[in-house]
């Protein structure tokens, strides 16, 4: 389990540790929370209010034991990751399309409570499940009550989610795997070396990742995902650390976290130098191709080094060299929320822990009763 510090302790002083630990991502003015078995949204309404809601999920290791094998898992997790992101995104794209109205009849109530009502179990109540479905979603007093979006439904549905992975993909494969390659290719004589020739287009490769990363971190409109990306950290931080994961009490944290996804990929890069040195160098089709195929094995790799073992003991001091690159690159991809954003945060992980006890509840009980 991860063990991680209140940002304003000394640093040798103890976490605590949980026996589960969360992943997310910000969407598009929300975030998304994984849990151990479902998975939720918390999205700021155009009215103001927060639209939240939880969907089961099964692991596909939970029911075939071959993918929890290490390696395996790892190209598994990020599947899974990038599935449930397109899903969230798709839902946050489709309530950000509502129009911002209030109903007449609200009545009219202090901002102090609509701050805490949308992310206070003690406040609103946490919402029932039913097995199988998703959450009636818990919406903030005085804001719009529709029904959130599923995956997949609206005006972003499938096939613009469809359209939008396929192009992702295709830049991605073009940007970050062909460019390198044909740049190097030019200077083939030079690095006659296969080991040189794999670390330059490596290094290029890199280089790319990282202008890319500064290039979107100057668009004013990603400003506020990289703040919800920052309010995602604060609130497992606090979690983690084994405090009330609230508004409040998460805005004590950092916004840096050692298992994000903006580390692991370029860890991902790293460890892609020293394996695919060892294809050599054939002609430029079957590099683009080596690259493509290799790239599960090596997100499998990255995921068990830099997830599973230096995730977990991140104040090892190897742990620490290896993380410290991709925690500065966070840097960029993250920026400090404001309440209101921590506040989608919290609630996006209160829904989540509400249906995992409430799935755990169920499976302790089938068996008692059987």
């Amino acid at each position: 389990m991860s063990r991680l510090k209140r940002s304003n302790a000394s640093e040798d002083s103890p976490a605590c540790t949980r026996e589960h630990t969360f992943g997310g991502q910000a969407v598009i003015e929300g975030v998304m929370m994984r849990g151990r078995n479902c998975w939720g949204v918390a999205v700021r309404r155009p009215s103001g209010g927060i639209a939240r809601t939880a969907y089961p999920l099964d692991p596909p290791g939970s029911s075939h034991r071959i993918l929890r094998f290490p390696v395996i898992r790892g190209v598994v997790a990020l599947y899974e990751s990038l599935s449930l992101g397109i899903k969230a995104l798709g839902i946050s794209a489709n309530i950000g399309l509502e129009e911002a109205t209030v109903p007449e009849h609200a009545a009219p109530v202090s901002p102090e409570l609509v701050g805490a009502a949308a992310v206070s179990s003690e406040a609103v109540g946490s919402p029932t499940v039913t097995e199988g479905t998703a959450v009636t979603p818990v919406a903030a007093p005085g804001s719009a009550t529709d029904t959130v979006p599923t995956p997949g439904s609206g005006s972003f549905g499938f096939k613009e989610l469809a359209v939008t992975v396929f192009v992702s993909a295709a830049m991605a494969v073009a940007l970050f795997v062909v460019v390198p390659l044909v740049v190097v290719k030019q200077f083939e004589s030079t690095f006659s070396n296969p080991f040189l020739f794999n670390l330059v287009e490596g290094l290029i490769r890199i280089a790319i990742f990282l202008l890319y990363i500064v290039g979107i971190s100057l668009i004013p409109d990603l400003r506020r995902v990289f703040q919800y990306h920052g309010a995602e950290h604060k609130v497992i931080h606090a979690y983690e650390a084994c405090g009330k994961p609230d508004a409040e009490e998460a805005g004590k944290y950092s916004t840096l976290h050692p298992r994000c996804g903006t580390g692991f990929l370029l860890l991902v890069m790293v460890i892609a130098v020293f394996l695919f040195a060892i294809v050599g160098k054939p002609t430029l089709p079957y590099l683009v191709l080596s690259r493509i195929v290799g790239i599960p094995v090596i997100v499998g790799i990255a995921y068990e080094v830099g997830i599973k073992w230096a995730g977990r003991h991140p104040h090892g001091p190897f742990a620490r060299v290896l993380l410290w690159p991709g925690l500065q690159l966070q840097r960029l991809t993250t920026r400090e929320p404001t309440g209101e954003q921590l506040e989608v945060a919290a609630a996006a992980l209160e829904e989540v822990m509400a249906m995992d006890a409430s799935r755990q509840a169920v499976a302790e009980t089938v068996p008692a009763m059987s």
